[in-house]
């Protein structure tokens, strides 16, 4: 005689899901990075510190709402201020490029001239403010 076992299926317990749950929420909050962005990484000077500088050291350049630029008044396409800046930092090391834009340009237009003078290895920019 043999009894026959009926076996019911397991039970999971579940008192101890929501601290599992918890820990698992804590562990990927704690491990996770977020990537910032980094924006145009400009160091700017300190409140008031003004340097007087020689006018032959200073390149306007402006940038209007269409997103034409003038390089010391002679125009410019946006993809050749490269060029043209790096041609004029060998003629003169200590240039300082003082960048103004109209209020109504394209952030767009205005990153890609930011991102030209970097490329050309343009150390000392200018802001102007829009007046």
């Amino acid at each position: 005689m043999s009894k026959k076992r009926r076996f019911k299926g397991g039970e999971i317990p579940t008192a101890s899901m929501a601290d599992i749950a918890f820990l698992l929420l804590i562990f990927f909050l704690v491990t996770t990075t977020i990537d910032m962005d980094k924006g145009l990484g400009i160091i700017l000077p300190a409140e008031g510190e003004e340097l007087e500088i020689k006018k032959t050291n200073i390149l306007n350049c402006l940038i209007n709402s269409q997103g034409n630029v003038l390089l010391g008044g002679d125009p410019v396409a946006l993809k050749d201020v490269n060029k043209e800046i790096r041609r004029r930092l060998a003629e003169n090391n200590k240039l300082i490029i003082s960048v103004k834009a109209h209020e109504k340009t394209k952030y767009g237009d205005y990153v890609s001239l930011i991102d030209q003078l970097k490329r050309a290895n343009a150390t000392r920019i200018s802001i102007a403010d829009a007046e």
